[in-house]
Parts: structure tokens; sequence; C-alpha cells
């Protein structure tokens, strides 16, 4: 009886070793591979979906109803499951979110190609454009310069871009309907209201040549201007937001805090 029970206790082991050494040789090379990878940019204002000419009430009994929402993203970077970083190529890694674009579902699509294979744990972006490439001055731009003057996402070159744009009217118990018009960016190198933001994925987001994975990212456009941190008044200065030092940067921290990854799908 010993004899048998050793027997089968070798036998497991060996098979267990079997098992383990299948494994370690199955593991997935993904050396040299790339494959697409989308970011699904969905704005909305609470729990509702955002729509063009919808009043929405802020905490402080004022209302707003926007005609315009734009806003930049920029440097665009992927972590994944051994801490290894993936930026997207510099030249392309800059876009407009623009909620006129948004297909039925409501949502902007960004398709990146040729992002590394990996199992990505986390996304990083910027909002807005950062010094170094703005340093980089006009020329350095590229076709991006031309395409965010024509999308109305610049004052002049030496004041920068604008790095959203949300214009509508607003109301409150004694006013009805006044212009509304939140530009906030930089001000050339005097004032750098550019912001990064990283966000953890819920279940990794694996490219492959043959998955493209889609990462949808939720944008709570109320939190502009009712932060878990910082509530604004349009009455006090917050209706007429374009290169004030105090105003512009307000807005900008309370942009990096609108973004939530909702779910991946690997498909």
């Amino acid at each position: 009886m010993k004899f048998i029970k050793l027997t089968f206790a070798i036998m497991l082991s060996l098979t267990i070793l079997s098992c383990t050494s299948d494994d370690d040789s199955n593991t997935e090379d993904l050396t040299g591979q790339t494959g697409n990878l989308v970011l699904k940019f969905d704005n909305g204002v609470g729990d509702q979906d955002f729509i063009f000419g919808t009043t929405y009430n802020k905490s402080n009994g004022e209302s707003y109803s926007l005609t315009t929402l734009k806003y930049l993203i920029s440097n665009v970077r992927f972590t994944d499951e051994n801490g290894n970083e993936f930026m997207f190529p510099h030249d392309d890694n800059v876009f407009i979110i623009d909620e006129a674009t948004a297909n039925n579902a409501g949502e902007i699509w960004l398709t990146l190609n040729n992002v590394d294979a990996a199992n990505y744990t986390s996304v990083t972006f910027g909002i807005g454009i950062d010094q170094e490439r703005y340093a980089l001055g006009a020329e350095g731009q590229g076709d991006f310069l031309t395409e965010a003057a024509d999308a109305g996402m610049m004052w002049s070159w030496a004041t920068g871009f604008r790095f959203t744009r949300f214009d509508g009217t607003y109301s409150s118990a004694t006013i009805t309907d006044e212009a509304l018009n939140i530009h906030m960016g930089s001000v050339g190198t005097s004032l750098d209201n550019y912001r990064e933001v990283t966000l953890s994925l819920p279940n990794n987001a694996r490219v492959r040549q043959t998955t493209t994975p889609e990462v949808h990212i939720k944008a709570d456009i109320a939190k502009v201007f009712d932060s878990d941190t910082t509530s604004i008044n349009f009455a006090d200065g917050y209706s007429q937001v374009h290169t004030n030092t105090e105003t512009t940067t307000v807005i900008a921290n309370n942009m990096s805090t609108i973004f939530t990854v909702h779910h991946v799908h690997n498909e």
C-alpha cells in the first residue's frame, strides 16, 4: 500500500511539473508585434448623456446650456503589466475631442495604430499642450497648428492654444441666458495650465495583431464647474474664462478630475 501511494505521489508530481513546463513553454512572445487600440471619449453630465442645448443645473442653483464642447488631448501613453510604457508617436500625439463629431452613441473615437502588443493596465494623457511641445514654435506644431486654428482652439501664437472651449449660456435666479465662454489654456510660457491624468483600467487592454481593445472613457462635464475640491460661480467671474491666471488655473485643475474609465472591450 505504501509503495502504491509513493508511486502515485511521484506520478502526480511529474504531471504537475509537466503542466508547469508546458505553461512556461507557451508563454506568449509579443516581441515586434503591434496592433491598434481605440480610446472612446464619452461626454456626460453626472449620470446623464451630454446633449447640446439641454439645460443642466449646478450645485449653487445656476444652470447652463452649451452649444460648443471641445478639448485637447495629447501625450497619450500606456503602461503594461510589467511596468513598461508605450508612448504614441509625438508628431501625431495631439487630438481635438469635439462633441460635435460624436457618433450616434455620443462617443468620439481615437484609433491609435501601431501600438506595441502588450497587456496594458493604465492610460495616461495630457489635457492641452505641454510647454515642451509649445517651445517647438509654430513651425514645430506640424499640421495640428492649422487644425487647431480651424477648430477655434487657438488665440494667437503668442497666447497659445485653447485647451478647452465650452460656449453657451448660463442662468441664475437673477440672470437669464447670459453668455458663457470657458476658454482655458496656457498663456504662452508665462502660465502653464497643462495637466496630465493617469487612469487605471478595470481589466487589461490586450493589444495584439488580431485584437483591438476599446477603452471607454467617461468625461463628466459637470465636474468642470463642480469638482470634488472646487465649485465655481459663473456670476463671480467664471462666465468668461480666457487668460486670467486665477480662473484658468481653477478650470485646468477641475478638468483633470472629469475622466474615468468605464470599461475595456477586447475584440
